[in-house]
């Protein structure tokens, strides 16, 4: 198993648009999620600073090849098409990234 952290920012003018998106998370975006081998996902919002930290854990053997399943997804990219806007990526995230990933530097369990 795999933990992985990212950030992004959510524009403040798109915040209630993006936390009502997934107050009602479609199932079948969740189901691709489960399929990409993808548990314990959630996204935390820090205000007022706008910052999105999402972390999960991966249980898969292949991380990219995951990736491109879920980014070849219709109903998935539909849904991004949807959250994408909400969110306003930082330049420092790692080429071909929407979300920053970010290393971990402490872990107890």
């Amino acid at each position: 198993m795999r933990r992985m952290g990212l950030c992004n920012r959510l524009r403040p003018e798109k915040a209630e648009q993006y936390k009502a998106l997934h107050a009602a998370a479609w199932p079948d975006v969740l189901a691709c999620i489960t399929a990409c081998n993808i548990r314990n996902f959630s996204i935390f919002l820090r205000t007022p600073e706008n910052l999105l930290f999402a972390y999960w854990e991966y249980h898969g053997e292949d991380f990219e090849a995951d990736a491109r399943k879920m980014a070849a997804d219709p109903v998935t990219r539909r849904w991004w098409a949807l959250t994408d806007p909400c969110q306003e990526p930082y330049e420092t995230r790692e080429e071909g990234a929407w979300w920053a990933s970010m290393e971990e530097v402490f872990y107890h369990p």
